[in-house]
């Protein structure tokens, strides 16, 4: 009688569950050292670059609404120690979420991008200001900062009221708020918009990089119903730039939405869907996308702060 041999199925069920489990810890261990160690990076994004004249600092102050010590990234015009009686057009850039005041600089290569404008006359020499925008509950990827005053902390006056005054009164600007711009990419996109609108005395340039612009904090917080209340007066000074990713559907529809909007309202805009979106690995995605297209929307700010000095005939630049 010929031997037969069973296979061990209980054995190699248990290997399997082993292997699987393993598989699953260090799953979790990158997943967690990505978030909460490296903080959520953009894999393939290139280094800073330092430029010659061209200097990202940090700087802080006392914020009466947040109630702190708060940090805001500056980048000076070229030369602005060597012509202390020439005042600069102001722009203000907001992080999105899990960000700071150093995204800017490590993330979007400000610095070169600025260099590239101001080689190219796209954009006048100006005062770069880059706020932490985080409420304060800090930093997380889990949540983006409530760009607005609410529960989290005052943000919206702290950027909008204390920010403002506190480069007025450390660097040499130009007071007329049709050469204040703000802008943002995604959340921060958001912010710029929420907090701008509601400060046409101080900004009347806009521009967002894969934003949105209803929040679901609710409808105080949400652009694209509040700017309906805008008065006509107002809205004539309003211009804002809007572009989106192809891959990115719901910012994509949420960007095009605010388009329309800002079209019926016949506020002036320029709107622009270009490849990619957000994501971490890719030409085209995360933060190589908002490094690309900041050249756009830096450039469309040049052009209005261009138009507005033809009008006026000022000499600023």
């Amino acid at each position: 009688m010929p031997l037969t041999f069973k296979p061990k199925r209980k054995k190699n069920r248990i290997s399997a569950v082993m292997i699987s489990a393993i598989a699953l810890l260090i799953l979790a261990a990158v997943g967690y050292w990505y978030v909460f160690i490296a903080g959520a990076p953009q894999l393939d994004t290139p280094p800073p670059e330092e430029v010659a004249g061209i200097n990202f600092q940090v700087k802080s102050f006392y914020s009466n609404a947040m109630a702190e010590q708060r940090q805001y990234g500056v980048v000076l015009p070229p030369g602005y120690e060597k012509h202390p009686k020439r005042r600069y057009p102001v722009i203000f850039l907001l992080h999105g979420g899990h960000g700071d005041e150093r995204d800017y600089y490590i993330k979007a290569g400000i610095t070169a991008t600025l260099k590239n404008l101001y080689q190219k006359q796209k954009l006048p020499a100006a005062l770069m200001i880059m706020p932490d925008g985080n409420d304060q509950r800090g930093t997380s990827p889990f949540w983006d900062s409530d760009y607005f005053d609410g529960a989290n902390g005052k943000v919206a006056t702290y950027i909008a009221e204390d920010l403002v005054k506190e480069v007025k009164a450390q660097f040499r600007t130009i007071e007329d708020s049709h050469y204040w711009a703000m802008g943002g990419l995604s959340s921060g996109a958001w912010g710029a918009f929420n907090i701008g609108l509601r400060h046409l005395d101080k900004f009347t340039i806009f521009f967002s990089h894969t934003g949105y612009f209803i929040d679901k904090s609710g409808a105080e917080n949400s652009p694209q119903l509040f700017v309906t209340q805008i008065s006509q007066a107002e809205r004539r000074r309003i211009r804002a730039y809007l572009d989106a990713g192809e891959g990115d559907e719901k910012y994509l529809d949420a960007t095009r939405d605010f388009h329309k909007v800002l079209d019926r309202l016949g506020i002036y805009n320029e709107f622009r869907v270009f490849p990619g979106g957000h994501g971490i690995v890719g030409q085209d995605v995360g933060w190589n996308y908002w490094r690309k297209h900041l050249t756009d929307s830096l450039s469309f700010v040049g052009r209005q702060f261009q138009h507005i000095h033809t009008q006026k005939k000022h000499q600023h630049f």
